[in-house]
């Protein structure tokens, strides 16, 4: 069972994917915005696999 934490950072992950997908859809996406997003993607899934 998915702690209401642990959820929370399934949601802020999946927003991440949303958003990288948006950016890289933009006609002249921006590659620095794209690597900070999935950085901070990688750090959500970090810690939801360390919960």
């Amino acid at each position: 069972m998915q702690s209401s934490h642990q959820a929370a950072l399934a949601t802020k992950h999946s927003a991440l994917d949303q958003r990288i997908a948006q950016e890289s859809q933009r006609p002249a996406p921006d590659a620095t915005v794209i690597a900070d997003l999935k950085k901070q993607k990688l750090r959500l899934k970090q810690e939801i696999a360390r919960l």
